[in-house]
């Protein structure tokens, strides 16, 4: 009997290559190293602070200290001609102690003087207290953030409406905008935004301001009363009261608050309704 030849079938399994994903890390920021402002060398003059002009006025030049952050303890400074830093650790050879002294307020170091400017200017504890340094840059940069101030308090001035108005300088003035017409109001309210810009935007952007106005023309019209102790507020016609005036809270800067509440509110509309 013949033997049936049998033929291996072989299976090639075809291994597809997936491709490979190489994931690129992206590039570290560059970090800029900050870097302190280089020392410019030029001559300097100092103003005793406060406007003060006296013949002759002497600045402390010896046991004074400055803390350093970077050694992290007190260094002794003292001011020597003969020397090239202010740093006492730093001296070498004989100390000679110089004066530092202001003629009719100010003090002109030139600039081969770096060892005093440096002192006045970097170190020296009484700086911008007893003196500071005149910088035009910084004066012109004050001036003109006060200058657009002003612009924009001017501006916020003349649109704002009566009632505003009114409110505003009642802080100001008191009890005598009552008595001002409309165009002294406005007078006055554009001089007060012109001499004191910062103090009136913050009062125009305060709510309460209006609202505690609200409440004193009330009271002066007789529709809410404050009692004498100043303690609580009432209805004018009817005495009942209406609300408690917290301990060391100013009246109507309480009642200003109080309209903000649910029962405040009513009352407020009411008022409202009277005076109109």
């Amino acid at each position: 009997m013949a033997k049936k030849k049998t033929t291996a079938t072989k299976v090639v399994e075809q291994v597809v290559e997936q491709p490979v994903e190489t994931v690129v890390a992206p590039p570290k920021p560059i970090i800029k190293k900050q870097t302190k402002p280089s020392w410019e060398i030029k001559d300097r003059v100092y103003y005793l602070t406060n406007k003060r002009r006296p013949l002759s006025y002497m600045v402390r030049s010896s046991n004074i200290y400055w803390f350093d952050e970077d050694k992290g303890y007190e260094r002794e400074l003292k001011y020597c001609e003969n020397q090239k830093t202010p740093f006492v650790d730093e001296m070498k050879g004989d100390q000679r102690l110089a004066h530092i002294v202001f003629r009719n307020g100010a003090l002109h170091v030139p600039r081969n003087k770096q060892t005093l400017q440096k002192l006045l200017s970097l170190y020296h504890p009484h700086r911008d207290q007893l003196f500071e340094e005149y910088k035009p840059e910084v004066i012109a940069e004050n001036e003109l953030d006060y200058l657009e101030l002003e612009v924009e308090a001017l501006t916020i001035a003349k649109e704002l409406d009566i009632d505003m108005a009114e409110a505003v300088m009642r802080v100001e003035i008191g009890s005598n905008v009552s008595n001002m017409s409309s165009k002294e109001l406005r007078r006055d309210l554009l001089l007060f935004a012109r001499n004191n810009a910062e103090l009136f935007l913050d009062l125009v952007n305060d709510d309460n301001v209006q609202l505690r106005n609200f409440g004193i023309v009330a009271t002066e019209q007789g529709i809410i009363k404050l009692s004498q102790d100043q303690r609580h507020f009432e209805w004018g016609s009817t005495g009942r009261k209406l609300m408690t005036v917290p301990f060391d809270e100013h009246p109507y800067s309480a009642l200003a608050q109080w309209f903000k509440t649910d029962e405040g509110m009513e009352v407020y509309t009411n008022i409202e309704k009277r005076l109109q």
